[in-house]
């Protein structure tokens, strides 16, 4: 069983949130966290990119000289890759970059990427996180006080809501919905914050099957 602490907004422990280890795949597994991570990675990936080759370019096809006798290296068309405005010799093509992964694979490295950072202790709860206003002084100062100091992936139930505006112009915060978390936005950042209800709710659906891809 592992325990994470909550906090208050003034740095408090005032409780703690009991997570068995077992519905978020029992250990930490490397490969099936680095197969999520780069098929999340290479479906984000357009696969636009094109360039010509040496039959594609505008020129004309004829030999510049003859092959021998002129003391010079032997050369082909204008077209030639190693011409100013040739082709390209391994020209590039329209692709799909896409990976496959079965449903359950997916769920099982969300939920696993959530232990890895249980386990490193780079899980940060609050107990409630309300702001009056927005204040992107006070969400800074909230991070200091839970001595985040490096990048963190901020999950809540609403990112309309004064705590999302008052964490958007910081540097180092990335805001995201709680039902929305993934395996790639989890690991791609040092830190992990998010209000107690909200992660148990998460995790209550998770090992029920029932949340996001």
């Amino acid at each position: 069983m592992i325990e994470i602490p909550v906090y208050n907004l003034s740095g408090a422990q005032v409780d703690v949130l009991k997570v068995d280890e077992s519905t978020l795949g029992g250990e930490v597994r490397p490969g099936l966290l680095k197969q999520a991570y780069v098929r999340y990675h290479a479906n984000a990936r357009l696969g636009t990119s094109a360039t010509k080759n040496r039959s594609q370019v505008e020129g004309s096809t004829k030999k510049l000289y003859k092959q021998k006798h002129t003391g010079n290296a032997r050369r082909g068309s204008i077209r030639s890759n190693i011409m100013k405005g040739g082709g390209r010799g391994h020209s590039k093509k329209p692709r799909s970059f896409r990976q496959d992964m079965p449903d359950k694979m997916r769920r099982l490295a969300n939920r696993n990427a959530l232990l890895a950072k249980a386990v490193d202790n780079e899980i940060k709860l609050i107990d409630t996180l309300a702001f009056d206003k927005p204040s992107t002084k006070q969400f800074a100062s909230l991070l200091e006080t839970l001595k985040i100091d490096r990048s963190v992936l901020v999950a809540l139930q609403n990112t309309l809501g004064h705590e999302a505006k008052s964490a958007k112009n910081l540097e180092q915060v990335s805001l995201t919905r709680i039902d929305q978390i993934n395996v790639f936005d989890i690991l791609n950042h040092r830190f992990f914050l998010a209000e107690k209800s909200a992660l148990a709710g998460w995790i209550q659906r998770a090992s029920g099957g029932t949340e996001a891809k």
